[in-house]
């Protein structure tokens, strides 16, 4: 029996969890900044660089809709293979992006809704999810001036099922670390909304309101009422697991943590080259409140922090679309997140890090 070749190529490259040596450092401020910066420019190239291909149409009133659908599958298999390798693979991921835009003179309504989930699934290591997110926008605006509406936004940010770290404590073990709503970010914001073109908006405000929400057991433990057992303690765990909510920096007797700040959400959606659409969106978050910092033993206490909204939280997400026929679409995403209550990384898993996460994929798709 030969190895059986796959339909579809995927890279998967997460770099969210800390490494098991304790490699993985604590982002410098420099870094962040590079970050932001690397973001804001890919918008500014696109939106003052590319000519406007999208197609004509009369947003004058009524529907503006469109979006893409893609499912995409792999299979691998092999026998007495000397290099090594997986007996059996089996991967499958689904794509959507969707936009529903309404004109009515002076007034629009904006909405778009990002979907994603894959897996794979190997006879050695199991199943693992490699995406999972649910991203929805919406705005309603009244024109103020040609390319300027007062708006008010809400989105959405979450994920469908639940994530697990693999080696938890450093000896393989499996524990859940999130899941549906768990945790959900919420936001709700007045501001300006800026329209240069129809493939670009840029919406920012100085004051808005943001829920973290870890709603799915928040008390969630791999060890019964989370203590971990005498033969597994080390200085770095303590004696106490710290429940899911915390590693959200949310209160797990409240479940919800609100913040108040300011937003810059940034969309972009372009045909850039023929057949090849790119889609991308920049959120970018100052919370002006104080912290949280949970305190040990237990970690179901805590103490209030000053402010610190120069740590900027980070959520950008980009999908690259080519059209190959017909039906089949090659489909490449990049999401990066940084945010700092999202304390699960470094050499003690107390630090934030920022998150890296990429997907290529081949498969069947539907464009409309």
């Amino acid at each position: 029996m030969v190895p059986i070749p796959s339909f579809s190529s995927r890279l998967v490259c997460d770099f969210g969890t800390a490494q098991s040596d304790g490699s993985h450092q604590k982002p410098q401020p420099i870094m962040r900044k590079f970050y932001l910066l690397l973001a804001v420019s890919f918008f500014s190239v696109f939106a003052f660089s590319q000519t406007d291909t999208t197609k004509k149409v009369d947003t004058t009133q009524g529907w503006r809709k469109g979006g893409m659908i893609a499912i995409n599958f792999g299979q691998g298999g092999s026998k007495n293979w000397a290099a090594g390798a997986e007996k059996w693979t089996v991967s499958l991921g689904f794509i959507a992006n969707v936009y529903a835009n309404r004109k009515m003179g002076k007034w629009s309504w904006d909405n778009s809704l990002d979907l994603g989930y894959a897996f794979l699934n190997t006879e050695s290591q199991g199943y693992k999810k490699t995406d999972d997110k649910i991203y929805f926008v919406t705005k309603m605006g009244r024109a103020i001036a040609p390319k300027l509406n007062l708006t008010i936004l809400a989105n959405l940010r979450s994920q469908f099922y639940d994530g697990f770290d693999d080696n938890y404590l450093g000896q393989g073990l499996k524990r859940r670390t999130s899941g549906f709503f768990a945790p959900a970010y919420v936001s709700l914001a007045p501001g300006f909304d800026w329209k240069p073109t129809k493939s670009l908006s840029v919406f920012f405000t100085p004051v808005s309101v943001r829920w973290i929400i870890v709603s799915n057991k928040p008390y969630d433990y791999l060890f019964p009422g989370g203590v971990i057992p005498d033969s597994l303690k080390t200085p770095a765990t303590g004696d106490y697991e710290k429940p899911k909510s915390v590693l959200y920096g949310v209160d797990p007797a409240r479940q919800v943590r609100v913040e108040a700040g300011g937003l810059a959400s940034i969309q972009f959606n372009k045909e850039v080259v023929t057949n090849v659409v790119y889609t991308s969106k920049l959120d970018l978050f100052s919370n002006y409140l104080k912290g949280y910092q949970f305190n040990p033993p237990t970690y179901t206490t805590f103490t209030r922090t000053d402010p610190k909204p120069q740590n900027v939280d980070v959520y950008w997400t980009n999908v690259i679309a080519m059209k190959v026929n017909k039906y089949l679409l090659v489909t490449y995403s990049f999401d990066l997140i940084y945010d700092d209550d999202v304390r699960q990384f470094g050499p003690n898993s107390n630090a934030p890090g920022t998150q890296l996460r990429s997907l290529l994929a081949v498969g069947f798709a539907m464009k409309f």
